[in-house]
């Protein structure tokens, strides 16, 4: 009898120790997330990362940390994610720059559209245009005037090769029918810093990172990039109100899992973030730095950045630029 009792004793341990291993097997995430940023600390993508990183690890309860790794115009950074363990451990926050390496890099180190996993798009901003506080232009048509000039060479910062940055810049270059010479940096902080020294002569950046030094008047600000004016400086005009209707851009940031990355995974992590967008937004956060929330699926996240490419792709050919 008593052995009757322990063999049903034990078998009733198995039965409820086995879901339990399955439990937690299956969990996730149940250790720490880390989100690379290939930028500068204080840069644009760096701030929207820092915002998301805190509520995810609020709403996952497990620490989520930011890892800045620069150069190689996003490419440093991104390779780390790229290499790293497909557990989704390890993602990369970046702009639309990283998805245009293979058209600005002559000898990028990965294909960044095949050799990463979308994992959600998760807002858009739009970009302000600044020269040196001690500039005496005090709008974009008299920027346009005074760049125009026999024998006046401006000089504009890039802060990534392939970044909105840079293709903001060439689009004002096209519509303005500017020769402007383009100085790459190694993330928005340096370029900044050399806009608000006078070293060069013009920035096209988000108004994340921008619109800081804009209110400290380290930098001036002469227009921005969007349909309509932002909340975040309803006082800089838009470039369309300035006499260029076709320049009209946007910055947009996204997260993306190393490819191989369990798909269960990958959609997990887009509603964990867009979940967390949404909380954002409500909260104002995203409000504060200029950013407007976007949640889609993975699905959709993967067809925008084909559309985007293609028309990135079609304006770096029109300038005729040649990878580097």
């Amino acid at each position: 009898m008593r052995l009757k009792h322990w063999i049903t004793g034990l078998a009733l341990a198995a039965v409820s120790v086995v879901p339990a291993l399955a439990q937690g097997g299956g969990k996730f995430p149940d250790n720490m997330i880390r989100i690379v940023v290939p930028f500068a600390a204080g840069g644009g993508v760096d701030a929207a990362a820092r915002l998301l990183a805190r509520q995810l690890q609020t709403d996952l309860n497990v620490n989520v940390v930011v890892d800045n790794r620069t150069g190689g115009s996003g490419t440093i950074g991104g390779k780390s994610v790229q290499v790293a363990p497909a557990d989704g451990y390890t993602l990369l926050f970046s702009a639309a720059t990283h998805v245009l390496a293979s058209h600005v890099l002559a000898t990028p180190p990965y294909d960044p559209v095949t050799d990463f996993a979308p994992v959600a798009r998760v807002g858009e901003a739009p970009l302000l245009i600044v020269i040196p506080p001690n500039a005496p232009q005090k709008n974009l048509r008299e920027v346009v005037d005074a760049a125009s000039k026999p024998g006046v060479s401006w000089n504009a910062a890039i802060p990534a090769l392939g970044a909105p940055s840079h293709l903001a810049t060439l689009l004002l270059a096209k519509q303005a029918k500017l020769n402007l010479s383009m100085t790459p940096y190694r993330g928005t902080a340096p370029a900044a810093t050399d806009v608000a020294g006078g070293h060069v002569q013009l920035l096209v950046d988000s108004i994340i990172s921008l619109q800081p030094m804009a209110k400290g008047g380290r930098v001036k600000p002469i227009a921005q990039t969007s349909a309509k004016r932002s909340s975040v400086a309803p006082e800089v005009p838009t470039a369309a109100e300035s006499g260029y209707p076709g320049l009209v851009y946007v910055s947009w940031y996204g997260l993306w899992a190393p490819k191989g990355t369990p798909d269960e995974r990958v959609q997990f992590l887009n509603r964990a973030v867009n979940k967390a967008v949404s909380e954002l937004a409500k909260a104002g956060s995203f409000a504060t730095i200029g950013v407007e929330p976007v949640t889609e699926s993975v699905e959709q996240f993967r067809k925008y950045i084909t559309a985007d490419v293609a028309q990135s792709a079609e304006l770096l050919k029109g300038a005729g630029f040649k990878p580097e």
